[in-house]
């Protein structure tokens, strides 16, 4: 195009010269034809130049723009990202500050979450949901025990073994006819070892109280139990409800009273099954407990 050009250029140049002076030689006429031709054709290339730096420009700016706009993005993913890393460093931070001002063990709390996230990380699907389960229900445990009660179906030995693997001074239970067949089992056996401990190491003081309906109902399998446990160092007794005053003879219940600052109760439904377990710390239930079970030993003395 620009050589068609060119030589349409030179041409029409060629016929206007002619034109205009016939009398130079056609020499001069070829020459200023071709510097007419050569110069539109520069003034070509110079358009042609201008167009494709224009382009280029464009396109850089362009460029420039959606740079721009991502590292705008970036930025603001990136101080997104650092705002959120900066408020969970200081929700880890005033959590494990709130651990180190309260009566928990920092380095109990602190192998939790560290334990917690291998697990996660390692351990197959069924492994990781059973720990995430654990977790569950301990957070639900320590939120109840915010309002200083909490309660589980059953019988929970294991809550039974560790506070009396807390307890620093004293551990006063009554234990009801109904109950004797747990003394004979397992969890009993485990449940007297940690007394023991507690008794040797600790030198806390353990006092049961038997609770039956008659005195008939002292037969020598509830003497040897009590014969047992006091091999132990446990304070032992049986009180038959029938011997004591009719105000004093009130609801049977089993009950433990861990440093006169936490109940244990195990309760059961009128056909005394379906029993559930609760812990209480309220200083009203506590002050009615420990002033039952206090009215009950002294009919033993």
């Amino acid at each position: 195009m620009k050589t068609l050009v060119t030589v349409v250029v030179a041409t029409v140049a060629y016929v206007i010269t002619n034109l205009i002076d016939q009398d130079q030689d056609e020499l001069w006429k070829l020459a200023v034809s071709i510097v007419i031709a050569g110069a539109a054709f520069i003034v070509q290339y110079l358009v042609d130049f201008e167009r494709r730096l224009g382009l280029v420009q464009s396109g850089q700016d362009q460029q420039l723009r959606e740079v721009r706009q991502a590292l705008t993005s970036h930025h603001q993913d990136m101080s997104h990202m650092v705002e959120l890393s900066f408020a969970r460093i200081s929700d880890a931070t005033e959590l494990f500050g709130e651990v180190e001002r309260s009566r928990l063990r920092s380095d109990g709390v602190a192998p939790l979450a560290r334990h917690a996230t291998r697990v996660s990380a390692l351990g197959p699907d069924i492994l990781r949901d059973f720990a995430l389960a654990e977790i569950g229900r301990l957070a639900s445990l320590l939120e109840s025990l915010t309002t200083m009660t909490a309660e589980c179906p059953g019988e929970n030995h294991d809550w039974l073994m560790d506070l009396t693997r807390c307890a620093r001074r004293k551990i006063d239970a009554t234990s009801s006819y109904v109950d004797r067949a747990f003394w004979l089992s397992d969890p009993a056996d485990r449940y007297l070892r940690a007394q023991d401990d507690a008794i040797r190491e600790r030198e806390v003081e353990v006092r049961r109280l038997f609770i039956v309906e008659k005195a008939e109902d002292v037969v020598d399998e509830l003497t040897q139990i009590c014969e047992r446990q006091r091999e132990l160092g446990i304070d032992a007794r049986v009180v038959a409800l029938s011997d004591l005053p009719p105000n004093a003879r009130g609801e049977i219940r089993d009950v433990v009273i861990f440093d006169e600052a936490l109940c244990y109760e195990v309760h059961t439904d009128i056909r005394q099954g379906n029993p559930w377990t609760t812990l209480n710390a309220r200083t009203t239930h506590l002050e009615d407990q420990k002033k039952r079970f206090n009215q009950l030993w002294g009919y033993t003395e």
